[in-house]
């Protein structure tokens, strides 16, 4: 049985029939340029799954069918690339899902507020960015990611999606262990387009447009905080239609909630940092509130796509490794445990997992294994 019909056929998907419009070209000031959304994935993420090839670690089977496509957005929001690249996505009417880091969030809240205004789906992707979370121990691997989910729903002002990507997609069976145990979906990707280190955007452009064809569709990565990435977007998004592939569009089924204290001390400093910006007669000033923003009707009438439920079911993310006090949420008294593992040793281990991952696989994805595992991307 191929991976799409896994998928259909686990008993715990459930695919809800709604009427597939033709309206969502019509939302478009240009329908001949729609791409629009083909339909919704619906994430049950109360198991912790995983998805993306990315990765060396048991995970679900891919829910995409050919030529089908997932748009997603690292490392921001960076206003003078966010904004752009927001309106190509209402221009082609389409939708992304957005992984943000928890620094950048607190940073710029208005645009978290803006992104998921206009309707894409906005999850996390740690609080710092550490380029391997991996070899900073569970305590601090669970502080970046706890403290990132605070910082990014404080900043939204609402529940965001429980899913997450690791930096670097620099995973770890006990880290998937503890997300699970927080009901937190983790995100690999399938194609890498690279633009953290291309410039030129018709190179990226046709890199991206090569790749996306090469495996058939699938989770494409990109950064919203690259110029190149804001300025090849409409030209990539003109290149999947014309090559007839469909977007889908992620949306989680269920939330988490952050830490209570970590929530509290980010409101804390945020307060603090508010009270200090004043405008000309000494009186606080007010932040934009984007209530307001106009959203694409995809979703809010009777043509919104068809929406396909998945719930997995549990795996056992570690056999013999943490123990279950490691994998509790922490304090806000926990500090770093650096591993204790020798530097040569750590290269050795990393270059077996690596020749054992690429001996494992048919297909060389884009990039490879070794590159996201190093936190180049």
């Amino acid at each position: 049985m191929n991976r799409i019909a896994a998928a259909i056929a686990l008993p715990l998907c459930v695919v809800v029939a709604l009427p597939v419009g033709a309206r969502a070209e019509e939302a478009c000031g240009d329908p001949e340029k729609a791409l629009g959304v083909s339909r919704i994935v619906e994430i049950d993420t109360t198991t912790g799954p995983l998805f993306g090839e990315f990765t060396k670690y048991e995970k679900e089977p891919r829910f995409l069918g050919p030529k089908e496509v997932v748009l997603t957005f690292d490392d921001g929001p960076m206003p003078r690339y966010t904004k752009p690249i927001l309106d190509a996505l209402d221009e082609f009417c389409t939708k992304a899902t957005f992984f943000y880091v928890g620094q950048m969030a607190v940073a710029y809240p208005d645009m978290v507020k803006e992104v998921m205004g206009r309707g894409h789906t906005v999850g996390t992707h740690t609080w710092s960015h550490p380029l391997n979370l991996r070899r900073r121990g569970l305590n601090s691997a669970k502080d970046q990611i706890e403290r990132g989910i605070a910082a990014v729903e404080l900043a939204a002002g609402e529940p965001i999606a429980p899913f997450f990507r690791f930096p670097g997609l620099s995973d770890s069976g006990p880290m998937l262990a503890y997300l699970q145990g927080r009901g937190i979906a983790a995100f690999t990707v399938d194609v890498v387009s690279n633009d953290s280190y291309i410039s030129s955007p018709s190179r990226l452009t046709t890199r991206t447009l090569q790749r996306v064809e090469q495996q058939n569709g699938g989770i494409v990565l990109f950064h919203d905080i690259k110029k190149s990435t804001a300025k090849a977007l409409p030209a990539i998004l003109k290149g999947l239609k014309v090559r007839g592939f469909k977007v889908v569009h992620l949306r989680n089924k269920n939330v988490v909630a952050p830490l209570p204290q970590l929530t509290e001390a980010l409101k804390a400093k945020q307060e603090k940092k508010t009270a200090k910006s004043t405008d000309a007669e000494g009186k606080p000033e007010l932040k934009p509130f984007y209530a307001a923003i106009a959203t694409n009707t995809l979703e809010a009438d009777d043509s919104e796509p068809s929406v396909t439920v998945i719930a997995p079911e549990a795996r056992e993310r570690v056999k013999g490794g943490a123990s279950s006090a490691d994998l509790n949420p922490p304090t806000a008294s926990e500090e770093s445990t650096p591993s204790k593992k020798s530097t040569s040793s750590k290269r050795r281990s990393r270059r077996n997992k690596v020749r054992a991952s690429s001996a494992s696989k048919q297909i060389e994805p884009v990039g490879s294994l070794s590159s996201a595992v190093s936190g180049r991307f």
